[in-house]
């Protein structure tokens, strides 16, 4: 069975930073792109990073470029987004998402969600 869980969310203040982690059970993240996605209250989900399966480009939206960087670890099945200077606007559960084969990481596109982790930026 296909599953993505997300974990490494929580409380943390203004200028802060938090690395979240998408680690994968029963397939191989290597060869999916996986993008990372996020929800603030009253608001539409978003898309916020992805990174392609095969030559592993990366893009962000622009709301988190210079602060957020996506990576892989194919020896733990995983996908990371590191955050750094962390605003009260990017508080938002934190979803990651999977779709093989890809360049890109369509929001309307990708098969395979995690449940969320909830990341709140507060003092």
């Amino acid at each position: 069975q296909l599953q993505l869980v997300e974990s490494g969310g929580g409380l943390v203040q203004p200028g802060g930073s938090l690395r979240l982690s998408c680690a994968a059970s029963g397939f191989t993240l290597d060869s999916y792109a996986i993008g990372w996605f996020r929800q603030a209250p009253g608001k539409e989900r978003e898309g916020v990073s992805c990174i392609s399966s095969g030559d592993r480009s990366t893009f962000y939206t622009d709301s988190v470029k210079g602060r957020f960087t996506i990576s892989r670890d194919n020896a733990k099945n995983t996908v990371y987004l590191q955050m750094n200077s962390l605003k009260p606007e990017d508080t938002a559960v934190y979803y990651c998402a999977a779709k093989r084969f890809s360049t890109y990481c369509p929001q309307d596109g990708m098969p395979y969600w995690g449940k969320g982790t909830l990341v709140t930026v507060s003092s």
